[in-house]
């Protein structure tokens, strides 16, 4: 798939912010279309679904974690929310909704970049070098994830991750016995140098948690105190 087949949708009030990121996304090959609120942003996915969405948090109308609850109710497309830098709270309640990743305001329009085109690397590429079954499946206890169709499943049931849930995973199903500190995950999932605090990662991990436990996986991660986590034994039970 090329990069300029793929579009993202910038969804934010300031005219001016868009017109930044307008600018730098289509300098990197991308095309773009642009929502002012909420609604508009729910509309014009409605329409034609883009390929991500950069998401502004504090938006009239429809403030960007709400347009995340609807959107993840509809499907797993990627997001990036752009936060203020004095709502931290904010931030990790996006990620903790599904959003894949954050960038704080004021930024840098080549930040941004790189982080969607990292998300969107994930999403092209999702059978990147990990150890796999002959059918290309990545098995173990009841959990399954199929790269090639990008899809988790516990048992007979399917657990609806977004780009960044799934690859944690992956990385983690990758080496099962190994521990992965945060700072590699981070590694994995941006590349060495992303600034990105360990309370992320706790989001995404306790997102991917909640949704096996609902499923019956309760030992899906395990937690190692002062290092980090590593894939739990995935039998179904509880902690």
């Amino acid at each position: 798939m090329s990069p300029m087949s793929q579009t993202v949708l910038v969804v934010d009030d300031d005219p001016h912010i868009r017109q930044l990121l307008v600018f730098a996304l289509e300098k990197a090959g991308l095309a773009t279309r642009e929502a002012d609120d909420g609604e508009a942003a729910l509309a014009a996915v409605g329409e034609s679904a883009p390929d991500l969405v950069i998401l502004d948090i504090n938006m009239p109308k429809l403030n960007g974690l709400d347009v995340c609850r609807r959107l993840r109710a509809q499907g797993e497309l990627p997001i990036l929310f752009l936060s203020s830098r004095d709502d931290e709270i904010d931030r990790v309640l996006g990620i903790e909704l599904g959003g894949d990743d954050y960038v704080v305001k004021p930024f840098s329009p080549r930040e941004v970049v790189a982080r969607v085109q990292a998300i969107l690397r994930r999403a092209r590429a999702p059978a990147a070098a990990q150890p796999a079954s002959a059918n290309g499946l990545l098995t173990h206890g009841r959990l399954c994830l199929d790269p090639d169709s990008w899809t988790a499943r516990w048992g007979d049931q399917e657990a609806p991750l977004t780009v960044t849930e799934f690859t944690i995973l992956k990385t983690l199903m990758g080496a099962p016995s190994r521990v992965f500190t945060r700072d590699a995950i981070i590694d994995r999932l941006h590349g060495p140098g992303f600034a990105i605090t360990d309370r992320t990662i706790d989001s995404h991990v306790r997102n991917l948690r909640g949704k096996f436990a609902s499923l019956g996986g309760h030992d899906v991660i395990e937690t190692r105190a002062g290092v980090g986590y590593r894939l739990g034994a995935c039998l179904g039970q509880a902690a």
